[in-house]
């Protein structure tokens, strides 16, 4: 009796006169880096790199190593990866660890979800190390997945969304080694399907895309009319109804794109198939053109766009203004001087971050209202120290309200009692191997930093009633945008030869007026403001005018904490 030889599982029937290297044979380094930013561009440095040695299915090493980045890691970071300065304080400097990892993947080939990220992270640091970039070849699970994974199997193109559409051994936790050997188990499950579409060669991936449909490509005539600058495109149907917004610097050339193998994305392949036109609006700068496309979608409310199409669905925790304040969840901001925090896109994290600042803060949580002397019967929270329990009389009114205002505090200027707090928590389930619990804290924590950072960022910016601001392009103008309290009101570019302030004045001057939004909500959309806000924020920029104050405290949530 003979035993068959095992099969790679991602591998199907084969021809014995196939070209190119088959995919069994090739040694693949899955690798996935933990950085303290998303840009290395901005000055991000690496805090780990995980990587995983596989060939034929089998694993042959795996790689793992912290990385001290010599800056602080900024507190969402931690929250988000639980990797913290003290964890760092010890580890090698990127310049050893990165000729390890290099050494480890010589003669393979690169594996990374969103590749451009990770490679473009290594290759960056190699080059700033004077370290010689070896030839590698690279996967990107993401791009291969985008033509293979439907939206009916997963609702997006995430490691995690992926890796429990393949059923991986392992859940990835933004931790370097575990997100690696996920990406292993993503990449055989893509393997093992492409095997049944006759991609069985490196090559044959490489090269592999869907091909384009003849319907498809006679529609390339309807960028024809579309001019080569900046701005907003919006495809329409033959009933006139937008099914897609989308922003570019040349929009002639990105509308093309869509007619040809370049998109592969099945979901916008539908959408080109049933689009009849296609509206180009100019727009003077790039911050114009992503404002306008955040306003058409949420106007139009596109089928084919997945993000900003509904901004009014948010949700904020308030602080009420009553004899016995309470926290509260409500969907809209009212003039009623009371203080709110968010918005919160879903109302899962506005719960989230309610329960942090309910385990630091044992004010009350029923939402009855009584006045300055209840007397009623304490609730199970009293009972288990959770609460002051003002109904029964246990705190007196001036106790009470030194409680609410070091709440307060904590949602408008300083966060660090209930990070402390909830480290605290964290720390001590970790010990106990109460693994799933300190998960369950570190999510309200970053529920919270994100949103006080947040609130913190956009509050400033809504107070200033005018903001001028110019910045030059990578075209070479200058370009100029007024912001009225929190929203884009007029944006320009200098032309050349012009008297600047002049131009300036006019600008000001045509610039839509804007009324200031109810209590601390931006008069326009929160992501249109925190686009203003990243522009604002970009190398470069100058102020030319600020009517208001804009700052942000300096204890506040938006700076990077040093674990306690």
């Amino acid at each position: 009796m003979t035993t068959a030889p095992v099969r790679s599982r991602w591998e199907e029937q084969r021809s014995f006169d196939e070209l190119g290297r088959p995919l069994r044979d090739v040694t693949f380094c899955v690798v996935d880096l933990e950085t303290t930013g998303g840009s290395v561009g901005d000055g991000d440095m690496i805090t780990e790199i995980g990587a995983v040695k596989v060939r034929g299915g089998e694993v042959l090493g795996e790689f793992q190593t912290l990385v001290n980045p010599h800056t602080a890691i900024p507190a969402f970071i931690a929250v988000l990866t639980g990797i913290t300065n003290s964890m760092v304080a010890d580890a090698p400097p990127i310049s050893s660890a990165l000729p390890a990892f290099l050494e480890f993947a010589r003669g393979t080939v690169l594996v990374a979800h969103n590749a451009r990220f990770d490679v473009g992270f290594l290759r960056h640091f190699a080059q700033e190390q004077d370290i010689p970039w070896p030839d590698f070849e690279v996967v990107d699970t993401v791009k291969v997945a985008r033509r293979v994974v439907t939206r009916d199997e997963a609702p997006n193109h995430k490691l995690s969304s992926l890796a429990r559409v393949f059923r991986s051994g392992t859940t990835p936790n933004h931790r370097a080694l575990a997100d690696a050997r996920a990406t292993v188990d993503v990449l055989h499950g893509l393997m093992e399907r492409l095997g049944s579409l006759g991609v069985h060669t490196l090559e044959e991936l490489q090269t592999y895309s869907s091909k384009v449909a003849a319907a498809q490509r006679r529609k390339r005539h309807l960028a024809d009319r579309l001019p080569h600058a900046p701005g907003v495109y919006l495809f329409c149907d033959d009933q006139s109804r937008v099914l897609y917004v989308g922003t570019s610097k040349d929009l002639r050339k990105r509308v093309r794109s869509y007619f040809t193998a370049s998109e592969t994305r099945s979901r916008i392949g539908e959408m080109v198939r049933l689009a009849s036109s296609v509206t180009g609006i100019e727009c003077a700068t790039p911050l114009e053109a992503e404002v306008r496309e955040l306003r058409l979608i949420a106007e139009h409310k596109p089928s084919y766009n997945r993000r900003s199409r509904f901004p009014e669905k948010v949700t904020f925790v308030k602080l009420t203004r009553e004899p016995w304040p309470r926290l509260s969840l409500v969907k809209r901001v009212l003039d009623d001087d009371a203080d709110y925090l968010g918005p919160f896109s879903s109302r899962a994290a506005a719960e989230n971050c309610l329960a942090a600042l309910h385990e630091t803060f044992p004010i009350r949580q029923c939402s009855d209202r009584f006045g300055r002397q209840p007397s009623r019967s304490a609730c199970v929270l009293a009972e288990l120290g959770r609460c002051l329990s003002p109904c029964d009389g246990s705190v007196d009114e001036g106790t009470y309200a030194a409680v609410v205002r070091q709440l307060r505090d904590a949602l408008l200027r300083h966060p660090d009692d209930v990070v402390e707090l909830v480290n605290e928590k964290m720390t001590a389930l970790a010990e106990q191997e109460r693994f799933e619990e300190a998960g369950v804290h570190r999510d309200r924590l970053a529920s919270f930093v994100r949103a006080a950072a947040r609130t913190q960022r956009l509050t400033s910016l809504t107070r200033c009633r005018e903001v001028v601001a110019t910045r030059r392009e990578e075209s070479g103008g200058w370009a100029v945008h007024v912001i009225r309290h929190g929203r884009l009101a007029a944006a320009g570019v200098i032309p050349g030869g012009a008297d600047a302030v002049a131009y300036v004045e006019q600008l000001r001057a045509s610039a839509e007026t804007v009324v200031p939004s109810v209590g601390p909500l931006p008069a326009a959309t929160a992501d249109e403001s925190e686009r203003i806000l990243h522009w604002l924020e970009l190398p470069g920029v100058r102020l030319v005018d600020v009517d208001g104050e804009w700052t942000c405290p300096v204890q506040g949530a938006g700076r990077p904490r040093l674990p306690s």
